[in-house]
């Protein structure tokens, strides 16, 4: 999916909000304890996503796993969808900080080398780390839910727009006619897919260090060049 620009108006909190504090269901404010049952229950679903089918996940194993009743998850959210959907959310947040590598690095030389090397790597790490929600991410993107199609647009365009930049300032300067979003766009989504699919690429013998190095190459030829012949 291309990485677009989108609003954030929809998760704007209202008036007298805090930005940080998420509502109960019933649109009350909760208290220390109940944020704290809040997250607990959010971790036990990432922790079940490792291993169960989102599909298969219930309420009852939830609030089992975390230590408390249904009653007391339906206090916080209205289904499993919508904690699945805290956690894309926050998975889109920790992506989107990806484009942190890209400020006021270098990407000429040993020294564009390493900065396209520890992008490549930040990439693959991040993916297998957040695996479980991601792949409920693309799913459910896939599907046509669009609040999981803003929260994986959100995480990939963050990185877009700034790979964009370092190609806008002259990196790319073998080919000014090439536009730099548009660069910026393959290249990033070369990145995720490939590391959504390191297993798949493993199956099929072809090494994730092998993986690493083709992507850390051809980051670094996007952005620095070689030159392509007229055609």
């Amino acid at each position: 999916m291309p990485p677009v620009a989108v609003s954030d108006s929809a998760s704007a909190p209202g008036p007298g909000r805090p930005a940080s504090v998420p509502l109960a269901s019933d649109g009350r404010v909760p208290g220390p304890r109940g944020l704290a049952t809040r997250q607990r229950l959010i971790d036990t679903v990432a922790e079940m996503l490792d291993g169960t089918p989102y599909r298969e996940i219930r309420v009852t194993d939830i609030a089992r796993a975390a230590g408390t009743s249904p009653a007391t998850f339906y206090q916080y959210f209205i289904d499993v969808e919508e904690v699945v959907l805290t956690l894309a959310e926050d998975t889109a947040d920790i992506g989107a900080r990806l484009s942190e590598l890209l400020e006021g690095r270098k990407w000429r030389g040993a020294a564009g080398w390493q900065s396209a090397c520890e992008l490549v790597d930040s990439f693959l790490d991040f993916w297998r780390q957040q695996q479980p929600v991601l792949r409920v991410v693309d799913l459910l993107t896939e599907e046509g839910d669009a609040r999981f199609r803003r929260a994986r647009v959100r995480m990939l365009n963050t990185v877009t727009v700034a790979l964009a930049a370092v190609i806008a300032e002259g990196g790319a300067a073998d080919d000014p006619s090439l536009e730099a979003m548009a660069r910026a766009g393959a290249l990033v989504s070369m990145l995720a897919h490939v590391a959504s699919h390191q297993s798949g690429f493993e199956s099929w013998d072809i090494h994730v260090s092998d993986l690493r190095e083709a992507m850390a190459r051809l980051l670094y030829w996007g952005v620095t060049g070689p030159r392509v012949p007229a055609h």
